[in-house]
């Protein structure tokens, strides 16, 4: 699918991974819709790539319809989708003091990160499946994971979890909507340079980019955001998850 002159919504846009992929769409010639809770990065990134920046909670019900209507009405039926909306907590099951991991955060860790992307996959694809298709495909959804979930650390069950149900959903989703000829795929990265990454210490930034084996540094957003391109560009490339990672297996700690 050609990205010029279509519609598109990007989750979690306001920095990191999706900023970087609503950059991408955006210099491609995409009407891109930024979605984000960050009002203050997220609109400034939109006014400086020609985009719209809509507030939106994606695991909220209405939240989610609301921010994909005010969308369309300002470009049309959105076409592509990139899910990079998520939160990511480090909290071990039981902690100093034997104190249990809380279950609000483990809730909200699956309600963004897993129950937010289904959100916003079953609003967006309801909407595409009544457009006319371009060719012989009607739209693109991408997610994002994360090579956590193959390779959890200590600290990472919550957010493994949340990743794992995305990776798991993959295929069974683009089953449900290959009769609207409307592909799903989804992007495991490993460790990318995105402000989270950049607020640890000096010191844990080195360990974490010399653990990768080639190339022996953190990936670029701009690097997943080509991914997406080929991703859409490419009709064959449906059902699947892609690790971007450098070929790194995280060890425990």
């Amino acid at each position: 699918m050609e990205v010029t002159g279509i519609a598109a919504v990007v989750t979690g846009a306001a920095s990191g991974l999706g900023a970087a992929t609503a950059t991408m769409l955006a210099a491609r010639g995409a009407k891109v819709a930024l979605f984000d809770l960050n009002e203050e990065a997220g609109k400034a990134h939109a006014e400086a790539i020609g985009g719209l920046f809509v507030r939106a909670d994606v695991a909220d019900d209405r939240d989610a319809a609301v921010a994909l209507d005010t969308a369309a009405e300002a470009h049309g039926t959105a076409r592509v989708l990139v899910n990079c909306a998520g939160i990511v907590p480090a909290i071990k099951i039981v902690g100093r003091d034997n104190v249990p991991h809380p279950l609000d955060v483990a809730r909200r860790t699956i309600e963004v990160n897993l129950i937010g992307t289904f959100n916003m996959i079953a609003k967006f694809a309801a909407r595409l499946a009544a457009a006319d298709p371009i060719d012989e495909e009607r739209g693109v959804i991408v997610n994002t994971a994360s090579i956590a979930a193959f390779d959890g650390q200590i600290g990472q069950a919550a957010y493994s979890a949340s990743k794992g149900g995305v990776v798991g959903m993959t295929l069974p989703i683009a089953r449900d909507l290959a009769q609207h000829r409307i592909r799903v795929m989804t992007i495991a990265p490993g460790i990318f340079a995105t402000p989270l990454l950049k607020a640890l210490p000096l010191a844990a930034q080195e360990s974490l980019s010399t653990q990768v084996p080639h190339p022996s540094r953190f990936g670029r957003p701009e690097e997943y955001a080509e991914l997406v391109a080929s991703i859409i560009a490419n009709p064959m490339l449906n059902g699947e998850v892609i690790r971007i990672d450098g070929a790194i297996r995280m060890p425990p700690r």
